[in-house]
């Protein structure tokens, strides 16, 4: 993926508040319970008010992805953390195939994914469709085919948990970007 690739997209892509409205009134309050149960602790919001890098993120998503919805929310907040150096936008996986094509894992167009980028939009990373703890979580629900609905938020330990990974992702693009030859240069530092 191509800096000016990315870019368009990022452009193009909403803010959290706008993606919400581009669901159902259900699909909105289910969101609505994730993203009010999902709190920062003190230490996290520490952690992300140290963040010295603006960093650019594109989530590919779905409203109606029972995933998306017990995961976006929780990077909702992460990036409220910091909103000066945290950008965050989502997009459509089905209105945006362009990029998702370019993003499946394993086969496939899953979601969410979280396309982290530098300043300049010089592709970082690329995470998801599940953190870590929620993989475990829904492997010891469940070995086998599964989709969440998404109609029950997850219990408040695996949301902890999830909010948690994903606050470790993008602290590690921080680090990336805050440790990069190309950015200290640029910035003097």
């Amino acid at each position: 993926m191509k800096r000016p690739f990315l870019e368009e997209k990022f452009a193009a892509a909403l803010d959290y508040a706008a993606y919400l409205k581009t669901g159902t009134d259900q699909q909105r309050e289910r969101w609505k319970k994730v993203y009010d149960a999902g709190n920062l602790t003190e230490a996290q919001k520490a952690l992300l008010g140290g963040f010295v890098r603006e960093m650019n993120l594109l989530v590919v998503s779905g409203i109606w992805c029972g995933d998306c919805v017990q995961q976006c929310p929780l990077m909702a907040r992460i990036a409220e953390g910091n909103p000066e150096k945290i950008r965050l936008r989502f997009v459509d996986r089905d209105l945006h195939a362009d990029l998702s094509e370019q993003v499946q894992l394993n086969g496939g167009g899953r979601v969410p994914v979280m396309i982290s980028m530098a300043e300049d939009f010089e592709f970082c990373g690329l995470a998801g469709d599940r953190s870590l703890n929620r993989y475990r979580a829904m492997a010891k629900r469940h070995l086998g085919a599964a989709c969440p609905t998404g109609i029950v938020a997850p219990d408040q330990n695996e949301l902890a948990a999830t909010l948690c990974d994903w606050l470790g992702e993008i602290e590690r693009i921080q680090l990336m970007l805050r440790l990069s030859t190309r950015l200290r240069e640029l910035h003097g530092d």
